[in-house]
């Protein structure tokens, strides 16, 4: 008999196959552009119509998916001017944001830094876990708890695409770092900006984010 307590935080077919569709993605397995034949899918995930097509709603809304008139979903696929200049509209955000931000009066402590500090940790266990699409995650929530410490809300607001959209290019840079360099370089980049805030210097916390390498591998 299926334990009640389990059966309430089981993941349902949509969640499944989104969580299984954007691993395929960011990992390359799809690839940009590649078409998302639906019997295919459903054959693969052994689930119905429904599900999927849900899922790939969810996916067209993080920008991983596009649909094409008559021809279905597919890849979405960026251009390398789309990529410079998505990172470029991140890099502008975040500029602004430090600049809005710090100094910090008081100094920020470890529990204002918790969260940031919070999602470097994630980074680090996933990573130790082979488990890279909750990496993805925790990178891409690190960088929006960045902004966040200027309190925000409209910059907030403003940055949630433009860290949703290139999602498959951050998890790109990211894992081919691992690859090239070891996991631990671009763990020690992030950390060296969460150091870098934590001091509370304007213009250190600046060079860190514009050296940061976010598309050094890409």
């Amino acid at each position: 008999m299926l334990d009640p307590a389990v059966g309430l935080h089981a993941p349902s077919l949509v969640e499944v196959a989104t969580r299984q569709l954007r691993e395929e993605i960011l990992s390359g397995a799809l690839q940009p552009g590649e078409r998302l034949v639906e019997e295919q899918v459903v054959a693969r995930f052994s689930i119905s119509r429904p599900p999927l097509r849900e899922a790939l709603r969810v996916l067209a809304q993080q920008g991983l998916v596009e649909h094409v008139p008559r021809r279905g979903a597919r890849v979405t696929e960026l251009s390398a001017t789309d990529v410079e200049q998505l990172f470029g509209i991140r890099l502008a955000l975040e500029v602004h944001a430090v600049r809005t931000t710090f100094p910090m009066d008081p100094p920020p402590d470890d529990a204002r830094l918790a969260r940031l500090q919070g999602f470097l940790d994630q980074m680090r266990v996933a990573q130790r876990d082979g488990d890279e699409l909750t990496k993805d995650d925790a990178h891409r929530a690190f960088h929006a708890e960045v902004v966040a410490l200027a309190g925000n809300r409209q910059l907030d607001l403003a940055l949630e695409p433009v860290l949703l959209k290139p999602q498959r290019p951050m998890a790109s840079n990211l894992r081919r770092e691992a690859h090239a360099v070891g996991p631990e370089a671009g763990l020690r980049r992030h950390q060296d900006l969460v150091d870098a805030i934590r001091g509370n210097d304007v213009d250190a916390v600046l060079h860190a984010v514009s050296h940061h390498g976010s598309t050094r591998f890409l």
